[in-house]
């Protein structure tokens, strides 16, 4: 996760996650909207194609980048924007 909050107007944080095909991050993406909606919370807008091999999904403050592996490489979002703090997701334990 990046906090752009102070680079960018467009919103306050990246989350850039990975994924092995399109078709998974498509999964991703539709579980990410359908809790959203149950928690009431609201999706801007969404942008996937199982082709693209990059998913979108916008939350206003928060933006959800979804990547298959090799794309996630190219598209390097964390060098575009290195001057943003990285932000530690700590994993629940299950």
């Amino acid at each position: 996760m990046l906090d752009i909050e102070k680079l960018s107007t467009l919103c306050d944080y990246f989350v850039i996650c990975s994924v092995d095909t399109g078709i998974q991050a498509n999964a991703i993406c539709d579980w990410v909207i359908e809790k959203s909606k149950e928690h009431n919370y609201k999706v801007h807008h969404f942008e996937k194609d199982e082709a693209s091999g990059w998913v979108l999904v916008d939350f206003f403050d928060v933006i959800l980048h979804i990547f298959v592996d090799n794309l996630r490489e190219f598209y390097d979002l964390e060098h575009l924007w290195s001057d943003a703090k990285k932000v530690r997701i700590p994993r629940k334990k299950q």
